[in-house]
């Protein structure tokens, strides 16, 4: 199976076929609303405003896997999201995305980039605290935590995978080579 045989849920319930996003460059991340990391919404958008007509689509897809940082409904999450950073780009339904219970599109993913290491500023940081809950956490391709993102390009290969640490600017520069 490749990426446009998989299906999210939108915030409102409502299966949505990756097909839709066929031809388009994806940024698929798993987000949180009480993070460290969680003013990358604001640059998530200025991705979104920039680059969304030239064909860059991002599906943000909420998770609760991480210290309990999105602990709010589908609509509560859309409220924070459109209040604090005015997103414009859609919110799925909060799901998995490590474990028994993970979207399909996840394991897909992973199994596609698995887990390189933290690069950026808060590497090591995040290397403390992750092994600190995970000893063995570089051994697995499982999300380690909040605002991992995967690029897939418009034929739908994945192509890269970032770690919340990653610099956004590094993120920008794949999409703009894609788009």
């Amino acid at each position: 199976m490749g990426f446009y045989d998989y299906y999210v849920t939108d915030a409102k319930g409502n299966q949505v076929s990756l097909k839709e996003y066929e031809n388009k460059v994806v940024l698929v991340v798993n987000t949180a609303t009480a993070c460290g990391f969680t003013p990358q919404y604001e640059e998530l958008e200025k991705l979104h405003e920039n680059y969304n007509e030239q064909g860059l689509a991002i599906l943000d897809i909420p998770c609760n896997q991480f210290g309990g940082q999105t602990p709010g409904s589908d609509e509560e999450i859309h409220e924070f999201c459109s209040l604090h950073f005015n997103t414009r780009f859609p919110h799925m339904h909060k799901s998995d995305v490590n474990g028994e219970n993970e979207l399909p599109l996840y394991t897909f993913l992973k199994s596609e980039k698995g887990f390189e290491g933290f690069t950026g500023e808060k590497a090591d940081f995040m290397n403390a605290h992750v092994g600190n809950l995970v000893p063995n956490f570089r051994e697995t391709s499982d999300i380690k935590w909040n605002f991992t993102k995967f690029l897939v390009d418009r034929k739908g290969n994945v192509v890269a995978r970032f770690e919340p640490t990653a610099d956004m600017a590094d993120v920008e520069k794949v999409i703009k080579e894609l788009l």
